[in-house]
């Protein structure tokens, strides 16, 4: 990640602390502080540039980009700043409004787009905004590629056109519809009917609102639906962890629900509460879709990054199938599904995939696969958890820099040379009943240490083996 501040600031009351932040996952800001219309606006014009000079259209004619948005208050300026600059750029831009980031990705394939912005900044809070970009296969850019657009950024690389080459912006509303039928086609909507499942859904007033609802209504859910309007002003902290989720556990315990579904802003991340309102956590999302599929698809190949839990090895292993591990990172997970041919993967962050549905985490992807888990084995959700491998996870962070986080895994490397170990992304090191992965952050100046194991006191230990490691060698 690249930060910017000073120029590109509004006034000179923000705080220095509020960089602008722009790497492979995008461009984010503050509203009014790091992020503003001429900073979109610049961003904007510098992918329409990018395009030109790297692409071709698809259709031979003109550069085609989707544009969708969370329901943040600051996403109408944000998506008329952005839409400005790719339509003077002579970009055909068609705007989808208010749909989550997966329907973005589906539309772009849908569309045969070259490319889409989305106005959003996934789980931060409600002062944050920003643009993530997609490219023609829907997924994020590589690395490489995000480096060159942020260097023609810094650059105010610009390709405006002559009014005779400007073209109007497209309005489309077909986003919500579309992501329902390909998700319902693919799971068992009698079957999931039957069982009248009462479903408290948190949507945390975000992009996930109505496409998610209208799901659940259409799989015959009794729905109770907390912040269910998508103005963007979030009732709590948007990333839906344990803490920030005490209300939607506490209202399925109330109304005696079958479970409780959490989604982030752009509704691309899930989070599980059981019957009884514990918080099982983000880990289980993937899991529990994983042994959907697997159980009725044996042998499936199910791919995820090195920092995911390994009950989905667990759950491969009972199933005859096999877990591809990838760096951290959705678009290095997606790539890797494609090449395998898999139909399940994701992250542990609450991030199911299914690329026949769209190329990248969607909530509703793992809600339905869920409710069809629950409904094919008549069991509850907790008696479904309980069946399934425990293990705790302990992530800690420190400030790092990128040379010494690299020269910290050198030294990792060498002393744990003789375990099973993986440097596809910093390191990550197997025993029989646990690992550590320790890397450099992709988008901050930190290092993560992430240990996995049947007990706390396990986990702790093996963070503490790798953090010895770690600080002789800083």
């Amino acid at each position: 990640m690249i930060g910017y501040c000073g120029d590109n600031r509004q006034n000179n009351n923000t705080p220095a602390m509020e960089a602008l932040m722009l790497g492979v996952s995008g461009l984010r800001g503050t509203v009014g502080g790091t992020l503003n219309p001429p900073v979109v606006m610049q961003l904007a014009a510098a992918f329409a540039a990018w395009l030109k000079e790297t692409r071709k259209p698809r259709d031979g004619g003109r550069f085609r980009v989707v544009f969708g948005r969370d329901s943040r208050p600051s996403g109408q300026w944000v998506r008329d700043a952005a839409v400005s600059a790719l339509a003077a750029s002579g970009v055909e831009v068609v705007d989808l409004d208010v749909v989550t980031t997966p329907g973005v990705a589906m539309m772009v394939q849908h569309l045969g787009a070259d490319a889409a912005l989305i106005a959003t900044a996934s789980h931060n809070p409600i002062q944050w905004n920003g643009i993530k970009y997609l490219n023609a296969d829907a997924v994020a850019l590589p690395p490489a590629e995000a480096g060159r657009l942020g260097l023609m950024f810094s650059e105010s690389r610009a390709s405006y056109v002559r009014v005779e080459d400007v073209v109007p912006v497209v309005k489309n509303g077909d986003t919500h519809a579309l992501h329902n039928k390909r998700v319902l086609d693919r799971v068992d909507v009698n079957g999931i009917s039957t069982k009248r499942f009462k479903v408290v859904l948190d949507s945390v007033s975000g992009a996930g609102c109505v496409a998610t609802a209208t799901m659940l209504n259409k799989l015959g859910c009794q729905l109770v639906h907390l912040n269910a309007t998508p103005d963007g002003k979030f009732p709590h902290e948007p990333e839906p962890t344990e803490k920030n989720l005490t209300g939607l556990a506490a209202e399925v315990k109330r109304q005696k629900a079958s479970v409780g579904f959490a989604q982030d802003p752009d509704a691309d991340r899930l989070a599980i509460v059981d019957e009884n309102g514990v918080y099982i956590g983000e880990e289980y999302s993937l899991a529990l879709c994983a042994q959907w599929i697997m159980s009725r698809k044996p042998g499936t190949v199910a791919v995820t990054n090195l920092s995911t839990s390994r009950m989905i090895d667990d759950i491969a292993a009972r199933h005859g199938g096999r877990v591809v591990r990838t760096p951290v990172g959705e678009a290095n997970v997606v790539a890797a599904m494609l090449k395998e041919g898999s139909i399940i993967g994701g992250e542990g962050n609450g991030g199911v995939i299914d690329p026949r549905i769209v190329p990248g985490r969607d909530s509703l992807v793992g809600m339905a696969y869920v409710l069809n888990l629950m409904a094919a084995g008549g069991k509850s959700i907790s008696q479904i958890v309980a069946e399934l491998p425990r293990y705790e996870i302990v992530k800690t962070k420190f400030d790092c820099k990128r040379e010494d986080a690299n020269r910290a895994v050198e030294a990792v490397k060498k002393e744990f040379a003789n375990e099973k170990i993986d440097t596809q992304d910093g390191i990550r090191i197997d025993w029989d009943r646990s690992w550590v992965h320790a890397r450099p952050s992709n988008t901050e100046p930190i290092m993560r240490i992430i240990a996995e194991a049947p007990d706390r006191a396990e986990a702790d230990r093996r963070i503490e083996q790798v953090q010895v490691v770690v600080n002789r060698a800083l």
